[in-house]
């Protein structure tokens, strides 16, 4: 058997129907579409989850549930991870480098997951509290990144006043 050769079962694909193609096909004049309203127009239709005008079931139900846009910016990395490596001291582009981090990551977090039994270096990349004590009780250092700067406090109207 060769796959040029494959065909369906005697009788499992049937001609498709021809509609308006005269009253002795069985399908001529309205060609299924029926007599008259907006079905049977041409391009009248209406999109998809219109209920003639009813409040469609979409906007019934309520708004449930957030999607948040930069969920994948920090990514979470664990010890045994770090243990892992070859490199001791380890920032944001090694991690990157070794593909522990994805390349759509704008930063990187070290959770406590796994064990951690050699002396590493970590700057410039955050890591929880138990993490910390971690690589700290297996003799390594952590430092703490830096501080991004603080936004901007915009006037309000009130405060301009006030200042005048």
């Amino acid at each position: 058997m060769r796959l040029n050769g494959l065909k369906p079962a005697p009788g499992a694909r049937q001609a498709r129907h021809r509609v308006g193609r005269g009253m002795g096909s069985g399908w001529g004049k309205t060609a299924g579409l029926g007599h008259k309203g907006q079905k049977a127009r041409a391009g009248g239709f209406h999109k998809v989850g219109f209920e003639g005008g009813q409040m469609p079931l979409h906007r019934r139900l309520p708004k449930r549930g957030f999607a948040s846009l930069t969920r994948n910016a920090t990514a979470e990395v664990r010890l045994s991870d770090l243990e892992g490596m070859k490199a001791t001291d380890i920032d944001f582009a090694v991690l990157q480098a070794e593909r522990i981090v994805p390349r759509e990551a704008i930063a990187a977090k070290v959770i406590l997951s796994g064990k951690l039994s050699r002396k590493v270096s970590l700057k410039g990349v955050k890591a929880t509290r138990g993490a910390r004590a971690a690589i700290e009780a297996a003799g390594g250092k952590y430092e703490e990144p830096a501080a991004a700067p603080a936004p901007v406090k915009k006037l309000v109207a009130k405060e301009k006043k006030a200042k005048e």
